[in-house]
């Protein structure tokens, strides 16, 4: 947006600022929140503090003590602007993903030499959690959380030298003490849960292998009741839905007789499952279109049990049956995609699809926070100074997510 384009919408700005900021005690500090927020949506290249200071006509240390220093709670703000999107997306999902921030030092909090999908490979790396609110038209963050790897935390060091040396860089950072290292599916269910307790619940929670490979996190979204559609490996092992559940058959040998039902099949992995299934299993479908037409591909649909070790078990012993969503694109010579998914017996193959395919908007959202609005610009070393500017990020972005469908409803995208 140029200067003429936030005039044109001063109006709707100063009221979003209220609403959004109303939880901050400080009028001067509602009033940053909305520099901030014009700094991050003006047209330039860098929206670090001194390039926006210098784009808004003011003195950028304003900008760096509210983001940095100031010790306003980020909770109410968030709770506010994921009330605020999902009540205008209006999600049929929520996905869950991570993004990475390169970083050319080691002193920002939780960075390290880690694997980023944004790279594509191993680099000096931040990694965000976030869960997004979805449609096929449009989305929005609705919370974050910042990865920290091991090395970040002391109470897993190896020696008490070490120890030490992470809880100096933790005080440094201003890491509070009760942030410990977490795994990333485990920060999602956090946020789901945060989420919740402000009144809000997805309709279906999607992600990619990452998460879907991790049987406790599924598990765990069952046991809050939500259905899930998750990518899983080729690896994954899974029982046919019907395979036989029983005792076995005694074998006249004298001992003790079996108390236990058991598969009387071995579990065999998707990839193999699906290579085994009749060319008729596979059909056409196609689920948005894209740039150069509807998006197409072959997909199968088939119940499973899967069989991953530690999974719940129904009170018989059996396994939970689920969807397993199978694409093979025509020219590839083996399946290349495979989900799991707790959607009703009776949704439709089609369905499953453009659920399965939907977390392309949180790429989207990725590039538009990034490109657009600075996500990965802040060069801030705190905790707190992290959590603050990926917030306000996540409120310019709803801001101009608003005015897009305000304008026009079938907007494909935000930012």
């Amino acid at each position: 947006m140029d200067r003429v384009e936030i005039e044109r919408v001063r109006g709707e700005l100063d009221e979003f600022v209220g609403e959004v900021f109303a939880s901050l005690a400080r009028k001067d500090q509602r009033a940053k929140g909305g520099l901030y927020l014009q700094g991050l949506m003006l047209e330039g290249r860098r929206k670090s503090m001194q390039p926006m200071g210098d784009r808004l006509g003011i003195d950028y240390q304003q900008l760096q003590q509210f983001v940095s220093s100031s010790r306003w709670p980020v909770e109410p703000v968030r709770r506010q602007l994921a009330r605020a999107g999902v009540g205008l997306i209006g999600p049929e999902a929520w996905v869950v993903d991570d993004t990475g921030f390169v970083k050319d030092g080691p002193a920002s909090p939780g960075v390290a030499r880690q694997y980023s999908g944004t790279l594509g490979k191993i680099g000096n790396v931040q990694i965000g959690v976030s869960v997004h609110a979805v449609t096929d038209a449009a989305s929005c963050p609705l919370g974050w959380r910042l990865f920290l790897p091991e090395s970040w935390d002391d109470a897993c060091a190896d020696t008490n030298e070490d120890a030490e040396q992470i809880a100096a860089r933790r005080v440094k950072a201003q890491i509070p003490d009760t942030v410990r290292h977490r795994a990333k599916w485990e920060l999602a269910l956090e946020m789901i849960d945060e989420l919740g307790s402000w009144g809000l619940r997805p309709p279906v929670m999607v992600g990619d292998a990452g998460y879907g490979e991790i049987g406790s996190f599924r598990t765990g979204l069952t046991e809050r009741a939500i259905p899930y559609i998750v990518q899983v490996k080729s690896s994954t092992s899974v029982h046919d839905a019907a395979a036989r559940f029983e005792m076995p058959e005694q074998t006249g040998k004298r001992g003790r007789p079996f108390t236990t039902a058991s598969y009387r099949s071995t579990p065999v992995q998707a990839k193999a499952y699906a290579e085994a299934l009749p060319a008729g299993a596979f059909q056409q479908a196609s689920w948005r279109q894209g740039s150069k037409g509807a998006m197409t591909s072959r997909f199968a649909a088939t119940r499973v049990r899967p069989a991953n070790r530690n999974l719940p078990r129904n009170p018989d012993g059996s396994l939970p049956d689920c969807w397993l969503l199978i694409e093979w694109p025509h020219d590839a010579t083996e399946p290349t995609d495979y989900w799991l998914s707790t959607l009703p017996p009776d949704t439709p193959t089609t369905e499953l699809v453009r659920l399965g395919k939907i977390r392309w908007r949180i790429e989207h959202d990725y590039r538009e926070l990034k490109h657009g609005l600075g996500l990965d610009h802040f060069e801030g070393r705190t905790w707190l100074g992290w959590h603050h500017h990926v917030t306000l990020v996540t409120a310019a972005h709803l801001f101009i997510t608003t005015q897009r469908l305000a304008a026009d409803p079938k907007a494909a995208g935000a930012a």
